[in-house]
Formats: C-alpha cells, sequence, structure tokens
C-alpha cells in the first residue's frame, strides 16, 4: 500500500474576496476564515483602523494574504475606489460579503430622520454600490453573500421598524439580483442572523436576558457560525444555491 496521503486543495484557493465592515465581530471572523480556505481577502474598515489591521495581520502570519481598506460604506465613492483597490492588489473579485452595517433602535415617531438616513446610506445604498461595482470584475462562478437580519422575519421587540426596514430592501434586492446573475453563473444569498454574541449585543448583556429563552437553542450564535455559513456559500458546494434567504438563528424566528 502506498504511504503517500493526498491533500485536497483548500476549497478557495485562488480566489479573492471583498468583505465590507471585517474589522470586527462577525465582519472579522469571515475575513479570517475565507482566509483560512484560501482566499486572498480584502476587508474594509471605518472607524476602527487598529482592528482591521489586527486583522490583516492575522491572516498574513497564517501564511494569507490580506489587504486593510479605509471605506466609509455611506461614501459611494469610497465604496467604489475599495473595489478598485481590491482588484488592483490581488487581479481579480470573485467573492463579495456585504457585511458593512449599522442599527439603532427606537419606536417610529421617536426615530430622528438622521438615524434613518444613516442606517439607509450604509444598510442599503452601500450595499448596491458594492454589488455593482464588484458585479463589473466577477467571471463565472462569482458569489455576492449579503449578511442581513432576522429581523426580516421576526422583529421580536420594539423599536426595530427603521433598521427592518433597511434589511429587507436587501433581502428583496438578493431575490430579484439572483434573476439578474444567475445567466452569468454568479449566484447571491442572503444570511440572516439572529442574536450573534459580539460587542456590541454580547450573550451576557441585558437584550441578552429577553432574547435568549426566545431561541430555540437557548444560547447565542457566534461570529465564527456566521463565517462558517458564509465560507460555504463562497464555495464551489454551494453552485447550485441562489436567492436564498438563510436564517441562521438557532430556531430564533421558528
Amino acid at each position: 500500500m502506498s504511504n503517500v496521503i493526498s491533500s485536497q486543495p483548500l476549497p478557495l484557493a485562488g480566489k479573492t474576496a471583498l468583505v465590507t465592515g471585517g474589522s470586527r465581530s462577525i465582519g472579522a471572523a469571515i475575513a479570517k476564515r475565507l482566509a483560512a480556505d484560501g482566499a486572498q481577502v480584502a476587508l474594509t474598515y471605518n472607524g476602527s483602523p487598529k482592528l482591521a489591521e489586527e486583522v490583516a495581520v492575522e491572516i498574513e502570519s497564517a501564511g494569507g494574504r490580506a489587504l486593510a481598506i479605509q471605506a466609509n460604506a455611506a461614501d459611494p465613492e469610497a465604496v467604489r475606489a475599495a473595489v478598485a483597490k481590491t482588484v488592483e492588489a490581488f487581479g481579480s473579485l470573485d467573492i463579495l460579503v456585504n457585511n458593512a452595517g449599522i442599527a439603532s433602535a427606537s419606536a417610529i415617531e421617536d426615530t430622528r430622520f438622521e438615524d434613518y438616513q444613516a442606517m439607509l446610506d450604509i444598510n442599503v445604498t452601500g450595499v448596491f454600490v458594492a454589488t455593482q461595482e464588484a458585479v463589473r470584475h466577477m467571471q463565472e462562478g462569482g458569489r455576492i453573500i449579503h449578511i442581513g437580519s432576522s429581523v426580516t422575519k421576526y422583529a421580536g421587540v420594539p423599536g426595530l421598524a427603521a433598521y427592518g426596514l433597511t434589511k429587507g430592501a436587501v433581502a428583496g434586492f438578493n431575490r430579484s439580483l439572483a434573476h439578474d446573475l444567475g445567466p452569468r453563473g454568479i449566484t447571491v444569498n442572503s444570511i440572516h442572523p439572529g442574536p450573534v454574541n459580539t460587542d456590541m449585543n454580547p450573550a451576557d448583556g441585558e437584550i441578552a436576558k429577553l432574547l435568549t429563552p426566545r431561541i430555540a437553542l437557548g444560547r447565542y450564535g457566534e461570529s465564527t457560525e456566521i463565517a462558517s455559513l458564509v465560507a460555504f456559500l463562497a464555495s464551489p458546494q454551494a453552485s447550485l444555491i441562489t436567492g436564498a434567504d438563510i436564517h441562521a438563528d438557532g430556531g430564533f424566528t421558528s
């Protein structure tokens, strides 16, 4: 018998990914996981350069290639420039993860228009611009993955109307875009996380006391679990999946 051990290539070897909002929490976990699966990864950040650089250094220390790009997701020109810098640095763009997003909660009559506009600019316009620019460079086998929210199916608590409006827009965009890009062999999918343990919504925080009893699995998700799903959708194994809204929420919306 042969003692030679065959090794399978990494599923994303030779691919280039751009992760918006990739400096912290879910975005950072996604950037690291895609790199671990073989992709060259560019990640954008706005107000956290130190965290973004730490993600890039961690990826490169593990033998990968990474590029941190300052780009406010609310600024269309900055988003377009980030796509251009990614292609310039790595020569291609195969995977776009629209992760950048913000949220604020308040009763509809108390919601400041400025807060609504900020969510609209980042959660909707930023997604549109990044996607529009990215697909100019994508070839067959390209992947677009939006990070949405379980609030598109089940709000659970009051005060999320404006935020839900923006995430609902992305879900509609996702389903229509799948038909636009399907003939080009590019898949488009949305992942809708439920409560996830992040610095903004920790599993031991006050909000968690309200939400955790409503989760079928009885716990918050972890950023790495969302990243694993992104990695699968980005891989060749997910080539038949497009236009899907996948709820990764521990049964929160069941």
